[in-house]
């Protein structure tokens, strides 16, 4: 009986591992439909490009030893060639060739840190300026990934305050948000209200407009001394008697 009991939990254990081997199988993989890499991007869709795949592997539990061979799978073209150089390399100086060991070579590579800190500095340095709220909201989200200070969810919604625009700023600053989508939500609708009170304020001033340039005559104005056309010129002329010596054409 003990050997029965045995050999039933062996055979289970053996189709848990066959069936968990099935669901990472490459077939299975390729079914997420990620884009492969060529190595010819821009540094931000290179991070953008990893971190979805280790999106998909943390939700699936992926092994580290999958993880790089389906990445490498998706590696084609100048991006294929670097990295079989570099396994090269790495056998050479005898350093096991890793996933952790491949991300590191891979940003060193496509994403170094001289671009990682210019996108940092660029977040430090943000400021609302011509955007819209909407604008520099995007923009925020996009660059604080770069951040490697250590910050909260408060610190975010003060460096987010003081990069807007003075007079959004002046009416949120006194609400004192501490929560970032709050904060957010709550600078969309200053924004708006601030538009519409600037639109009320043309409206109204064309209103005023209208009857002054009405009563006061849209034409342009004339003096005494605006030369009148040739036609009246030659009547004034005749019934003065005198050709050529025009003062006033008014009287």
């Amino acid at each position: 009986m003990e050997i029965i009991s045995t050999t039933r939990n062996t055979i289970g254990t053996s189709s848990s591992s066959a069936t968990h081997q099935t669901e990472w199988s490459l077939e299975s993989f390729l079914q997420h439909h990620l884009a492969k890499f060529n190595g010819k991007c821009l540094p931000d869709e290179v991070n953008q490009w990893l971190r979805d795949m280790e999106r998909i592997y943390n939700a699936k539990r992926c092994l580290d030893d999958n993880r790089l061979a389906f990445t490498e799978y998706l590696l084609t073209g100048e991006a294929s060639h670097w990295w079989n150089s570099m396994k090269l390399i790495l056998e050479g100086i005898h350093i096991p060739i890793s996933w952790e060991i491949f991300k590191s070579r891979f940003y060193e590579e496509y994403f170094p840190n001289s671009v990682r800190f210019a996108k940092e500095v660029e977040f430090l340095q943000l400021v609302q300026g011509g955007m819209s709220v909407s604008e520099y909201i995007d923009k925020f989200k996009h660059l604080v990934r770069f951040n490697t200070m250590a910050t909260n969810e408060e610190w975010q919604c003060r460096k987010f305050e003081n990069g807007l625009r003075s007079d959004i700023k002046l009416l949120i600053s006194s609400l004192c948000i501490k929560s970032f989508p709050p904060m957010v939500e709550r600078a969309k609708v200053l924004e708006k209200n601030i538009l519409e009170v600037e639109q009320q304020k043309k409206q109204q001033q064309q209103i005023v407009r209208g009857p002054i340039s009405s009563r006061n005559g849209t034409g342009p104005k004339k003096t005494p001394y605006t030369r009148p056309p040739s036609s009246q010129l030659s009547g004034l002329v005749s019934q003065s008697g005198q050709q050529g010596t025009m003062a006033c054409f008014n009287c």
